[in-house]
């Protein structure tokens, strides 16, 4: 009697353990699903909000948090299970996308039997190989690279002569170009404080203390200044450029300032420019017009930005070199309305919360009929795509506008929907400006992804150590994301570059530059093998 009530307790704590997994489970896929639903509306559709990508990285760790609660429950329920000797019920997992084909294969064979378990019998034949494969990684190795220099003498002249010492990025170069690729990598491009990058290596028996790895990041700064200068240049012969800033915490007398980092980004591809993209970026300690004035001091064109007032000097008629033309942010308009009309969250916040606006949410629907547009003529040429503005888009925004006009006169000066209405109104021929220029975008998102790691860092390295911190990272950004926009290994680019620049002719140093870049042969060799 006593057993089987224990076993019947013990199938019954296996039943609600295999009940809590599949639950566990299912929350699971849900979450994943949804994360691949709005990832593919991403893919297929852009950008349907500033909130997108937020919203997709609080999926992204939702559903890690989750998959490993499923996980948890799933092998505490098969060992309830096998205790009750009911059928272990495994969950269903998403396909495993195969390894890729560039990795070396390292085979492990299982001692065959020698004889017959059945029968004992010795005469056993091959019939084939099952094999089963696992992924697994290298721990990282260190090595010390002795370089040597032989020492010959002449028997005739008593003459001795010796090959030259090699040349080194850094003046004191005990650090090989992969190291030290690395480190600026992980701080500038991964954001890992050197403080960090030093105890990580401490744990693996190498000792590089925070003052040496500083000393190499200050030389390899100084020694890729060139390739900086002409990633500079090149930016600024840009037709176009967007432009933004987001804050970056600088440390002044035991506090921090808030300071800025701008950045200004050359991208033709969307009307069909065959010149290679770039992003370059200054620092500041604030924000005043002054900083823009002399980012872009000998620069004119179109300038895509949002409504800041620090570029207004840009767009004075008496600028010497003639003025900067204003092509506002859609995405900026949009968002005001938004938070207006965003019914989730309006859900989310109660019975209390105010009611959605109406008005915002028509004209939300008015501006993402303009997106659409935009989304089709991405890539065509600078023609093609004021062309089919002129007929699309510019009857939406006349129309926009004096329905914009038409609502602001019921609204009373208090209104929440009457300051997103006087935003776009009082600068509407900046906003209006891409109609007539095809070479203008509808956003400025180009500038703001060129600033989100900058925001992701603040969370990882607190502040700037100063002023010239803050432009070392400026400068080192302008490399790393500038490879990155050409589809460029930042690491394995700068190894290289940093191996050869030394030695490398000043005035072939375009060679250099990421868009103008081939891998060395050994690393295609290597990924071939």
């Amino acid at each position: 009697m006593i057993l089987a009530e224990r076993q019947a307790r013990i199938e019954a704590q296996a039943e609600a353990l295999t009940a809590k997994a599949a639950a566990s489970s299912t929350e699971a896929t849900i979450v994943h699903l949804k994360l691949m639903i709005e990832k593919l509306k991403r893919e297929l559709y852009g950008q349907r909000s500033e909130r997108t990508m937020r919203l997709i990285d609080q999926m992204e760790l939702q559903l890690e948090e989750l998959e490993s609660k499923a996980t948890e429950d799933e092998l505490a329920a098969e060992a309830m299970s096998r205790q009750a000797s009911l059928p272990v019920r495994a969950r269903g997992r998403p396909v495993r996308k195969p390894f890729p084909e560039h990795l070396p294969r390292e085979r492990v064979v299982i001692a065959a039997p020698t004889s017959c378990p059945c029968c004992g019998s010795m005469k056993l034949s091959k019939l084939g190989e099952d094999v089963t494969e696992t992924l697994e990684v290298v721990p990282r190795s260190w090595k010390v690279i002795q370089t040597v220099r032989e020492k010959f003498t002449c028997r005739a002249c008593e003459m001795i002569t010796q090959p030259p010492a090699p040349y080194h990025v850094t003046p004191r170069g005990f650090v090989g170009p992969n190291l030290l690729a690395m480190v600026l990598f992980e701080k500038f491009g991964q954001h890992q404080p050197l403080n960090r990058q030093s105890e990580r290596y401490l744990r693996e028996g190498i000792d590089l203390s925070v003052s040496t790895l500083a000393d190499q990041v200050g030389a390899a700064t100084v020694a890729l200044a060139p390739l900086h200068d002409l990633i500079a240049r090149h930016a600024m012969a840009a037709q176009r450029l967007h432009a933004d800033d987001t804050t970056v915490p600088i440390l002044a007398r035991g506090k921090t300032d808030t300071g800025r980092i701008w950045t200004y980004v050359r991208d033709d591809r969307p009307f069909g420019g065959a010149d290679p993209p770039a992003a370059l970026y200054f620092a500041s300690r604030d924000r005043r017009q002054e900083h823009p004035d002399v980012h872009l001091a000998t620069w004119s064109g179109i300038l895509q930005a949002d409504a800041y007032g620090g570029y207004n000097g840009l767009y004075d008629p008496a600028r010497p070199g003639g003025p900067v033309t204003s092509a506002l942010c859609w995405s900026h308009a949009r968002r005001g309305f938004f938070e207006l009309a965003d019914i989730a969250a309006s859900a989310r916040r109660g019975p209390g919360a105010a009611p959605v606006s109406p008005i915002a949410l028509e004209a939300v629907k008015r501006i993402d009929a303009l997106f659409a547009i935009e989304r089709e003529i991405n890539g065509l040429d600078a023609d093609e795509r004021r062309q089919v503005r002129q007929e699309r888009s510019r009857p939406i925004v006349d129309d926009l506008r004096a329905w914009l006009g038409e609502q602001r006169v019921k609204l009373s000066r208090s209104a929440t929907v009457a300051k997103p209405i006087d935003y776009m109104l009082r600068r509407w021929d900046g906003f209006a400006s891409f109609l007539d220029d095809g070479r203008a975008c509808l956003s400025n998102n180009a500038a703001e992804r060129a600033l989100r790691g900058f925001a992701l860092g603040r969370k990882a390295w607190l502040f700037a150590g100063s002023d010239r911190g803050a432009e070392r990272a400026a400068a080192m950004a302008t490399l790393i994301q500038t490879a990155k926009m050409n589809d460029v290994d930042p690491q394995a680019w700068l190894a290289d570059i940093l191996s050869r620049i030394a030695a490398h002719p000043a005035h072939r140093l375009d060679e250099l530059l990421p868009w103008n870049w081939t891998p060395p042969t050994s690393e295609i060799s290597a990924q071939a093998a």
